[in-house]
């Protein structure tokens, strides 16, 4: 069962086309009451459903236009500790536990390329990090999208 049903996703969609929207203005483009919008962010926001605004953000506009991903070999008994060393890294904005020849993906950003081999080398560094591969990222072809995914739950009532 899913968290967002279709009127979560439109109240969603309508935050995704105008980020400065107010709870009265969603409840007006929706033709729903103020309670029902307020009531249903809070609920998405205590669930977790809702990222942090700075998922928004750029990494180049704040100066890192490089991305890499750094696929990652960990002791196994080390796991968790490897995680909190690489959280410890600012550069370092996604973390993925994986199957297959890696046991982490990592995305990281960075300034240029001399930036991003201190990154990558401050990486195994961390204890239980025992082996690096990184792919530079040429171009972003697809940025991570959800709205077709809102559009697909937000029209099932329909």
């Amino acid at each position: 069962m899913s968290l967002i049903d279709p009127l979560d996703a439109r109240i969603l969609l309508v935050l995704d086309d105008d980020p400065d929207a107010t709870i009265l203005g969603i409840a007006r483009t929706l033709g729903v009451a103020r309670n029902t919008v307020q009531a249903r962010l809070r609920r998405l926001s205590r669930a977790g459903a809702l990222r942090d605004f700075g998922q928004r953000v750029d990494p180049a506009a704040l100066g890192y236009p490089l991305v890499a991903f750094v696929s990652l070999e960990i002791s196994q008994s080390s796991g968790d500790e490897a995680a909190a060393g690489l959280v410890a890294l600012p550069e370092v904005i996604e973390i993925h536990s994986t199957t297959g020849d890696a046991d982490m993906l990592v995305k990281v950003v960075a300034r240029d390329t001399a930036h991003l081999y201190r990154v990558t080398n401050a990486m195994l560094t961390i204890p239980g990090v025992k082996r690096s591969s990184t792919a530079i990222s040429l171009a972003e072809l697809l940025p991570t999208r959800l709205r077709s995914l809102l559009q697909a739950v937000a029209e099932k009532d329909h």
